[in-house]
């Protein structure tokens, strides 16, 4: 167990295992660095693999001292960045995580990056008349910001975990709302709603045509809150070298369910 201290004196649980190639991983909303448990241990032996817990997050719980958004966690990661004296990184982002990176990278630049992978997560959540690659493959709109506005915390994480996992449709609602309220309540409830705005308020297309880094993106089929079409549109919109991976009978969760095919396509990459 490590701890990284902020600047202003919080403090971020990371883990830092293995050698060689740096590589940091990025943990989406509601999770935690072991998300990528499985497939740090498969690479340890072939790169230096960092995780760590976003604030408001797991053993980064009370890092909240402030209004946490996309910009506090670009920021954040900067610091770990220059603290550990990082260079060549192979930045990975999965979910909330990838828009940390894009944030990271408006902000901060490449200067620091080998290369970005992205991890089924779009560059702008919210649809419109001209935009239909957001969250729930294009079927959220600033009017559903206003409905979710009147639903508890509880339920709004069902829809999104129902929506992530199709399958847990299957589950009675009392049951699911039971585990759901266990992975609450190792989150900061207030830094969960204030990223979850902060996320839809992003707009980083424009960021994605500005790195100069390569760039990856990891995408699952069928596919359940994005679009497989993204990696069409990543294609057309990275201006350096890409190439895009797909997680067969995925959903928003490939990570957990093809850990072996993560590592070995990160191994690739190194």
């Amino acid at each position: 167990m490590s701890e990284f201290q902020l600047k202003n004196g919080m403090k971020l649980y990371y883990e830092d295992i293995g050698s060689g190639e740096t590589v940091v991983m990025l943990h989406g909303w509601t999770s935690s660095h072991k998300v990528y448990s499985a497939p740090a241990e498969m690479l340890k032996n072939k790169a230096r693999i960092i995780t760590y817990d976003q604030r408001g997050h797991g053993g980064s719980k009370n890092a909240n001292g402030e209004n946490v958004t996309m910009e506090t966690l670009a920021s954040d990661l900067n610091e770990l960045i220059q603290g550990l004296s990082l260079s060549d990184v192979t930045l990975v982002g999965w979910s909330m995580g990838a828009g940390v990176a894009l944030t990271y990278i408006r902000d901060y630049g490449c200067g620091a990056l080998k290369q970005v992978v992205i991890c089924d997560m779009t560059p702008k959540q919210l649809n419109d008349d001209t935009w239909k690659l957001g969250l729930y493959q294009g079927e959220y709109t600033e009017a559903d910001i206003k409905k979710d506005a009147k639903k508890s915390q509880v339920r709004l994480y069902q829809t999104f975990a129902v929506r992530a996992v199709p399958k847990l449709k299957k589950i009675p609602g009392f049951l699911l709302r039971h585990s759901l309220k266990k992975t609450l309540k190792s989150c900061d409830q207030s830094v969960l709603i204030s990223l979850s705005t902060s996320m839809k308020e992003q707009d980083n297309r424009q960021v994605v045509e500005k790195i100069n880094v390569p760039v990856t993106y990891f995408y699952a089929v069928p596919g359940s809150l994005f679009s497989p079409e993204l990696a069409k549109w990543y294609e057309e919109h990275v201006t350096t070298s890409f190439r895009s991976v797909a997680f067969p009978d995925s959903t928003h969760m490939l990570i957990n369910e093809h850990p072996d095919l993560f590592a070995q396509e990160i191994a690739k990459l190194l």
